[in-house]
């Protein structure tokens, strides 16, 4: 009886562990999917041309160009989002294309969607975009929605924006280490 139960908590042990390290689903269009690689592992994320499709589009080809190698999360609020794409890191820079047209949606936001980051000006998007994690449902039809995480949430929700330590020493903020579509990731 005893051994039984061990196994049966060795069984559970390691189905716990390979859903942790699931890969992403199989289903997924490897044209419309990102793979994003952090220090602390991989974020796949859904493409959603449906619903935005110059946004796709602009991801896109950035992604192709790795653009976004390198590039670090400069805006972190713990519950809210984490936001990468400025290539100054300031969250005022952008990528040599032109900025897009709204494609704004009634889909809601929610944890995992991927959005946007804009201005004020509803037309500014360009390369920036964040990640939910909860309480952004007031953005819907407020950004563009083009992405959703299916795969490594956990990992986005490790994402951590550089800080000053209380003896002076800065760390660095998370970045994104290569970003690729999924029909190139190898």
């Amino acid at each position: 009886m005893l051994r039984s139960a061990f196994a049966i908590l060795a069984l559970a042990v390691s189905l716990g562990a390979a859903q942790a390290q699931a890969p992403a689903p199989a289903n997924l269009d490897p044209n419309n999917t990102l793979v994003m690689d952090t220090k602390d592992g991989k974020i796949t994320i859904r493409l959603r041309p449906d619903l935005a499709p110059k946004h796709v589009a602009q991801i896109k080809a950035l992604t192709k160009r790795g653009f976004y190698d390198g590039i670090v999360f400069h805006r972190v609020i713990d519950g809210f989002m984490a936001q990468t794409g400025d290539p100054t890191g300031t969250g005022t820079g952008k990528s040599d294309l032109p900025n897009l047209p709204a494609e704004f949606t009634p889909t809601p936001y929610k944890v995992g969607s991927v959005g946007m980051a804009r201005s004020s000006a509803p037309d500014s998007a360009n390369s920036q975009f964040f990640i939910c994690y909860e309480g952004c449902g007031s953005l819907t039809g407020q950004y563009t929605l083009f992405g959703e995480v299916v795969s490594g949430m956990d990992i986005a929700r490790k994402i951590k924006k550089g800080s000053s330590a209380d003896n002076g020493q800065v760390s660095a903020p998370d970045k994104i280490v290569r970003m690729r579509l999924l029909a190139d990731a190898k």
